[in-house]
């Protein structure tokens, strides 16, 4: 394998690179960078509306569960729906909750041209809208990982571990959420200084419902149309339920020597991470309880006269073979 890298760029640097982008993401832990210290704000007598696009992944219902039981402790009362990856039904479920005029509304995650119309008309009723994992000018303030940071560091993970060459295979099926949009710009934009990495074509596209299974069959089907070993180094996944499939799907197959990267850190993939002979290679950890309770605090602070910034960021942790032993037990998984 050639170790050559662009000008001023080398093996050694990206790896210095990557274990500095580990530490970064790893400090100030379970605390958002824009947390406003002693500060806390009551909701008692608030009725607060909580939407979320689904349920069924790690992420989202640790995020939702953590909404519910901080609107509780504030003092406040909780209304909260779940559309169940169904965008006919998270529609419904926004109208009906700009119906019952409650004193805020957050929605968590959604395809932004789908739900944008609804949080805008609840913001015409005057209605203050706060968002998680959403990029809208419909917003007050959006609760969210530093999703640039995120795609860059991953990427970069992926870049060291291949040896700056070798062809990736990209699921690529929810552009359409900001974050998964944001994570993806961030892996093009590093690799496009590295020539020698190229993004298989067409990009896969990854589903809900049936993620795992699905991202199984269509990595089981690229592995028979690339069947030399070192033909493929690589698959990255904008979030880590197509990275658990197509880990399986590499597993099965005995195409162990491709990496398989995502990000969330959900605690089944973490595990994978933590095996040495599982093709699991790295995976950006997010704090989605975090984030939950960050949004509704924000809301008690809106709701208070308070000001906001546009967004609050809540830390990730980038998670490789050498540390994600400490990165689960940071996050209390395992």
């Amino acid at each position: 394998m050639s170790n050559e890298f662009p000008a001023g760029v080398n093996r050694r640097n990206l790896l210095k690179l990557t274990a500095a982008a580990g530490m970064v993401a790893g400090a100030g832990i379970l605390t958002s960078r824009t947390a406003f210290a002693g500060e806390e704000f009551s909701l008692k007598g608030k009725r607060i509306g909580i939407s979320t696009a689904g349920t069924d992944h790690f992420f989202d219902l640790q995020a939702y569960n953590a909404q519910i039981e901080e609107v509780k402790r504030l003092g406040g009362e909780p209304i909260a729906v779940d559309a169940g990856r169904n965008d006919g039904k998270l529609v419904s479920q926004l109208q009906t909750l700009i119906a019952q005029k409650p004193d805020a509304i957050v929605q968590l995650l959604g395809t932004v041209s789908v739900i944008d119309p609804w949080l805008k008309k609840a913001r015409d009723a005057g209605i203050p809208v706060l968002t998680i994992d959403v990029g809208t000018t419909n917003s007050i303030n959006n609760s969210t990982s530093d999703n640039w940071a995120i795609g860059k560091d991953l990427a970069l993970q992926l870049v060291s571990d291949i040896g700056g060459e070798g062809n990736i295979v990209v699921f690529n099926g929810f552009y359409g959420v900001t974050p998964c949009a944001i994570r993806y710009d961030q892996l093009v934009n590093v690799i496009k200084y590295f020539p020698k990495v190229q993004i298989i074509q067409p990009e896969l596209r990854d589903v809900i419902p049936n993620t795992v299974q699905d991202a199984f069959t269509q990595i089981t089907a690229i592995l028979n149309k690339y069947p030399e070993k070192g033909s493929i180094k690589a698959i990255w996944s904008a979030w880590d339920i197509p990275q658990l499939g197509a880990t399986q799907a590499l597993t099965s197959a005995g195409r162990t020597e491709i990496k398989t990267y995502g990000v969330d850190g959900s605690p089944e993939v973490l595990q994978l991470v933590a095996d040495a002979n599982s093709p699991a290679s790295g995976n950006v950890a997010q704090q989605p309880a975090e984030l939950g309770r960050t949004a509704i605090r924000n809301v008690a602070r809106h709701l208070a006269g308070g000001t906001l910034p546009r967004e609050s960021y809540v830390p990730a942790l980038l998670a490789n073979k050498e540390n994600v032993g400490e990165i689960s037990k940071k996050l209390g998984i395992g």
